[in-house]
């Protein structure tokens, strides 16, 4: 956790191969797990934020001890520094629209059907 924006870019772009510039942020956490850094840019520049635990450790997702990198999604960052393991959490399945071979032939997909 020593690594500040210059470090923490050149982990991103060198060792995961990703686009610092993307918009996306990056989430490093500590060894114990009581500490997380999390990089992003945004608007000609970058921010860096930091969250140290007074107690307890931040519950990562479960991932392969050979896995460097894991992706997840903003509901997930927001439980993870919440200290929610989200492992535990299950979800809704959510509502998909229909795929152009389900639909019934010549009705557009983004009319209703008719009443």
């Amino acid at each position: 956790m020593r690594k500040s924006i210059d470090g923490l870019k050149a982990i991103v772009q060198e060792e995961l191969a990703q686009d610092t510039y993307s918009g996306h942020l990056f989430v490093f956490v500590s060894r114990r797990r009581d500490r997380v850094k999390i990089l992003a840019w945004d608007k000609g520049g970058f921010v860096l934020i930091y969250k140290r635990l007074e107690r307890g450790q931040f519950k990562l997702p479960h991932m392969d001890p050979s896995t460097m990198a894991v992706e997840i999604d903003a509901t997930q960052l927001v439980m993870l520094l919440d200290g929610i393991d989200f492992g535990r959490v299950r979800r809704p399945e959510h509502w998909k629209p229909p795929s152009q071979k389900d639909r019934p032939a010549g009705r557009p997909l983004d009319k209703a059907p008719p009443t």
